[in-house]
């Protein structure tokens, strides 16, 4: 094979690769947990649940009137924290540090002005595998602290 044969090799392994990342279907908790009527389309009309999860996007053809493909939710650390921020309930206090936040067991995100950066996170069904335990958190609330990052599985 000559310079000219490596080259294209080279560029389809590159080609090939970028949609092997892209492909990957988001987590369930991401793609469950928003509002549908909160779906940011990702798609075109009549596109296939094949082609919306090679763009990465969530697809769920349930509900009428909305986005079949959507963009997920953002990624957390741990699933539990996965939510949409109209669906947060305040863990914290204005000024919370992140270190803070853990000690409460809630989650932090601050990539959103609105709704609060330190929340309660939502339960997760249990993996396999997973040694998980309830631990008390203000309010009532319980999270289920796990020794791994669930990967499905949203309730």
């Amino acid at each position: 094979m000559g310079p000219r044969g490596a080259q294209l090799l080279a560029v389809l392994l590159v080609l090939g690769l970028c949609v092997l990342v892209a492909g990957q279907n988001p987590s369930r908790c991401r793609c469950s947990r928003i509002n549908p009527y909160n779906r940011k389309d990702c798609g075109f009309p009549s596109i296939s649940k094949d082609q919306c999860f090679v763009k990465g996007c969530c697809y769920d053809h349930k509900v009428g009137g909305v986005p079949w493909c959507f963009h997920p939710l953002p990624d957390q650390v741990l699933e539990q924290c996965v939510m949409e921020v109209s669906a947060r309930s305040d863990c914290g206090y204005p000024g919370i540090t992140t270190e803070k936040c853990a000690s409460r067991h809630c989650c932090f995100s601050n990539k959103s002005s609105e709704g609060p950066w330190c929340y309660f996170p939502e339960p997760v069904d249990d993996q396999p595998g997973q040694n998980a335990q309830d631990e008390g958190v203000g309010r009532g609330s319980r999270l289920r602290v796990m020794e791994a990052v669930p990967t499905s599985g949203c309730v």
